[in-house]
């Protein structure tokens, strides 16, 4: 049987669309789209009839503005100003683009094959319009083809022909993909991955991938008006973010329980499934019903930090207030204007049980003040969940957390908690971690078990997976620390892929913090470039737990007043603040909590920013913190239920191709308590999902794919003969598999190249092959046939390695002179092989191909290679610019600034700018082109002499 076309896959939507009212259209080009707008928006606006010049001053109002502009427009209405005419007097009406309170109400049509030309003609499968605009646009792919290739084709629509014309592709709010049998939607960002896509599924986590299921589910009209007029979310960095389908369904719930009961609930999400933006989303729909008097969205302090408040007060403006002032709180509970508050789990305490602040709120006792909790079980929730029943008689609280409190980890060794269901009654949505990682929306673990302990007394070595008494002495004992640190010191560059990811290293006390701090200081006091190791902890006095059984206390940066210090430990933080402070040049200190909160936020905002290798900690940070950049933890600390998974999901934020799984090396036997707290937290077959397989299947598995790659390609010339774009199709895909498999190989400890059946060097050949059809493909400038190969994803991340740069290079360059001719012409080969499979290299290929083969040669033994280098890349670099100059009529003065400025922000230049750096001004009609062109040529070079440097060259 035939496979099924993208024309009838195409043709079969469309008749279902229709089925479910929409109106077919035809719209062939832009012309018919302005025609068709004009006349939707006059229906759309009570029968309105619209002159050709209001609709031109409408048209101009619309196209301007970026993509996050336009949904704001569309979002609003626009005041037109009608002139008197025909007896009628002069006007304002505001001109309505999208009915957001009604959402039902408005005008759904359909259309496909539009065709527009910007950089490139292209043609579009099938667009939702509705109100005339296009707001849903649907790329499709034969049955069989790989779903990354229609992302990537809108991907390359947004960058050469949505903005075409008026830009009305510009205010397209969400984009369905779909080979037939997969099918996901995301929203309207021109730089996103595609693991911002997202599959749709039902109220218990079914997935709905065939076309027919999707779009009968989510295409409803209702269904995908109110996706954008509710659930499309417009963040502070200006991106528009659509929520997933259990986020929707949460929310959902919640406004349904508020409408309809006076209950509590609570929302079951995983850690790293989006719960913030969840609960938030769910707060603002909340605050609008006419039932509710305020809507308190409750976070702990220490979660409040730079990046969620910019975010908050994004979505409800001066809506937070993140000092520690509790008469703010109050000034915004007694302000009738102020609907929607952020507050912390510590204010909202202080304004319920003391005296002077319990006046001046009595009188909201009886209101209906909704709660929601954006992390319902810290260790101060019980308290405050009592003291609000006590004082708001009116009161409904609703809470989210990724790891409940079930009756099996209830004890925290302080006594029994509260359950989950205990506090707030039913829970309304469920997404469990097996969910979030079938979906993609988190990485799996991969989890290593090290260490051998050896008796004083015996010469039996016992393996660590039967040693399950927690012998204190031997936990703690100095030769055990040291190895476990020449351990982390040995394998961190591997583990993290050291400089794209970091670590974060839980121990099991504030002694042994201080220890390992220590040993990692004193064992890198040597090295050119040591491990950056920062850490934080409280100094506040706090006896270990004997019962606590792996569970993690909390710990907060504010010390409380009159609280308890223990010196000794606040000298050692106080001297480890000053390492910090000599490596990145601030003044923090614990002399005052705002100080000490403000260092707390740095480390924060630095591991994010990767500028920080490994942060050591005992139990800070090990919840509720998100770090995309973050994938190893290790662990020398015991850890069980939800501990362990708080714990653990540091590490599987989802970021790149190259973070494949979250990495988790533990240094005790913490198997048992593993394999529990996944049962627990999913289900008890829920390993094979959560946890990665074994190193050697990784190996059998990339020993298939080198026979499936050898079976088409047996040798690396082979691939210089290929006949065509679909047989270099087949070899890119067979390649980049071997990719992503050596790309988790790698971080195993037990990783030897010897394992695998592609020998080291034939790999790096057929890399090399892979990245010339990647060249080649880019490089292309037909502006009307379009390769198979341009929208396959070559996936670069997965080679990119910062540490090959030109200065490594050159380091390699300077030993050529201490061999021997013979020897020095293999190495020479060498070298050059590795600067072309190198992807941040390529660039400068030919001109390093070019020293390495010219000018190396005349060099005396005696000569030094680096300066003979730096001179001819400087002569290079002069002679590139002033081509550059010439060629494009650019002003030199202003070139330089545009460079500059690129080495200061790392920021490509902005189209004025571009324009303001050129000799002339250029023609309106010719002005895109040249945009284009000059910009192209200032990145190609910025890519070869300014990037992937690596030192003073």
């Amino acid at each position: 049987m035939a496979t099924q076309s993208e024309f009838a896959l195409e043709q079969g939507l469309i008749e279902q669309l229709e089925r479910m009212e929409y109106a077919r259209v035809r719209i062939d080009d832009e012309a018919a789209m302005l025609a068709n707008l004009k006349c939707q928006l006059e229906i759309h606006n009570g029968d309105i009839q619209l002159t050709q010049a209001e609709f031109e001053r409408i048209l101009n109002h619309l196209n301007t503005g970026s993509i996050v502009e336009r949904a704001r427009i569309l979002r609003d209405k626009f005041a037109l100003k009608r002139e008197a005419a025909n007896g009628k007097a002069a006007e304002t009406v505001y001109i309505s683009f999208l009915n957001c309170d009604d959402w039902c109400i408005n005008e759904f049509q359909v259309t496909n094959q539009v065709s527009m030309a910007g950089k490139r003609k292209n043609r579009y499968d099938v667009t939702i319009l509705i109100n005339g605009l296009p707001l849903v646009q649907i790329e499709l792919k034969r049955r069989g083809a790989e779903l990354k290739v229609a992302f990537n084709q809108v991907n390359r629509y947004q960058h050469e022909s949505f903005d075409a014309g008026a830009g009305l592709f510009q205010y397209v709010q969400l984009f369905i993909i779909s080979n037939g049998v997969n099918t996901k939607y995301f929203a309207n960002n021109k730089n996103q991955s595609f693991q911002q896509t997202f599959y749709w599924t039902d109220k218990d986590n079914n997935r709905l991938s065939d076309l027919c299921e999707f779009t009968d589910a989510f295409l409803k009209p209702c269904h995908i008006a109110k996706m954008i007029t509710h659930y499309t979310v417009i963040t502070e960095e200006g991106v528009l973010k659509v929520l997933r389908p259990y986020q929707f369904y949460a929310t959902e719930a919640l406004v349904d329980r508020v409408k309809n009961s006076n209950d509590n609930a609570y929302i079951w999400h995983t850690t790293g499934s989006g719960k913030t933006l969840t609960s938030f989303k769910a707060s603002q729909i909340i605050m609008r019903l006419p039932k509710v008097h305020k809507v308190l969205f409750v976070v702990d302090r220490k979660d409040l930090d730079y990046q969620t408040t910019r975010e908050f007060n994004a979505f409800a403006k001066d809506s937070v207030d993140a000092t520690t002032n509790t008469h703010n709180l109050v000034t915004q509970l007694n302000d009738d204007s102020t609907k929607l508050i952020v507050t912390t789990i510590q204010k909202l305490n202080n304004a319920i049980v003391k005296e002077h602040y319990l006046d001046r709120i009595k009188h909201l006792q009886d209101k209906k003040i909704v709660f929601i909790f954006d992390e319902c079980h810290g260790s101060q929730f019980g308290l405050v969940h009592q003291n609000i029943k006590n004082f708001f008689r009116n009161a409904q609280m609703f809470g989210f957390t990724g790891t409940p409190i079930f009756a099996d980890n209830a004890n925290n060794g302080f006594g029994l908690l509260k359950t989950t269901r205990d506090l707030f009654g039913e829970c309304l949505n469920k997404y469990v971690i097996v969910d979030a990682i079938r979906d993609e929306n988190v990485l799996r673990f991969s989890v290593e078990y090290v260490g051998r302990y050896q008796y004083k007394d015996s010469a039996n070595q016992v393996d660590i997976e039967v040693e399950d008494i927690d012998r204190k002495e031997l936990l703690d004992s100095p030769q055990r620390l040291e190895k476990i640190a020449d351990y982390i010191l040995a394998h961190h560059a591997q583990k993290t892929k050291k400089p794209s990811f970091t670590a974060m290293f839980c121990v099991s006390s504030i002694n042994a913090l201080i220890h390992y701090y220590e040993l990692f200081k004193q064992k890198q006091a040597q090295t050119a470039r040591p491990l950056k190791i920062a850490t934080i902890f409280s100094y506040a006095a706090n006896e270990e737990n004997p019962l606590a059984n792996g569970l993690i206390p909390e710990e907060s940066p504010d010390v409380p007043s009159g609280a308890k210090i223990n010196q000794s430990s606040r000298d050692k933080l106080d001297e480890f603040i000053g390492d910090y402070n000599a490596l990145f040049g601030t003044k923090y200190s614990t002399n005052d909590n705002q100080s000490f909160y403000n260092y707390y936020q740095d480390i924060a905002k630095r591991v994010r920013n990767g500028e920080i290798d490994i942060l050591l900690v005992v139990n800070m940070f090990l919840t509720g913190f998100d770090s995309p950049r973050l994938n190893t933890l290790y662990v020398d600390k015991n850890l069980k239920y939800h501990g362990l998974v708080q714990a653990f999901s540091r590490t599987n934020r989802i970021l790149n191709e190259k973070k494949s799984h979250g990495d988790i090396v533990c240094f005790r036997n913490l198997k048992a308590a593993t394999d529990e707290a996944i049962a627990l937290f999913s289900n008890k077959n829920a390993k094979e999902t959560v946890l990665l397989e074994p190193y050697e299947t990784y190996v059998q598995q990339f020993n298939q794919a080198t026979e499936a790659l050898l079976a088409i390609e047996p040798t690396v010339a082979s691939v210089d003969t290929l006949p065509d774009e679909n047989a270099e199709l087949a070899f890119v895909t067979k390649f980049r598999e071997l990719l992503r498999i050596k790309n988790i190989l790698t971080t195993f400890a037990d990783f030897e190249a010897t394992d695998l059946a592609l020998e080291a060097q034939q790999f790096e050949d057929y890399k090399s092959k892979y990245l010339d059809i990647h060249d080649k493909v880019k490089k292309r400038n037909d502006t009307e046939k379009v390769s198979i190969l341009e929208d396959v994803d070559f996936e670069l991340s997965l080679i990119h390695r910062d540490e090959i740069n030109v200065a490594y290079i050159l380091n390699l360059l300077v030993s050529l002179n201490k061999l021997n001719p013979e020897e020095a012409k293999k190495r020479q080969r060498e070298i050059i092989d590795l600067v072309a499979g190198e992807v941040q290299l390529r660039s400068k290929r030919a001109l390093i191909e070019a020293f390495i083969e010219e000018n190396l040669p005349k060099l005396k033994p005696s000569d030094n290679v680096i300066q003979a280098f730096e001179s001819y890349w400087t002569d290079s670099k002069k002679e590139a610019f002033s081509e550059l100059c010439k060629a494009e009529n650019i002003n030199p003065q202003e070139l330089e600034k545009l460079l500059n400025h690129y080495a200061f922000a790392n920021r490509l230049p902005r189209e004025q700018e571009i324009v303001d750096s050129l000799n002339f001004k250029p023609k309106i009609l010719e002005r895109k082109p040249i945009i284009e062109r000059v910009g192209d040529k200032i990145k190609s070079f910025i890519d070869t002499f300014i990037e992937g440097m690596g030192g003073s060259v």
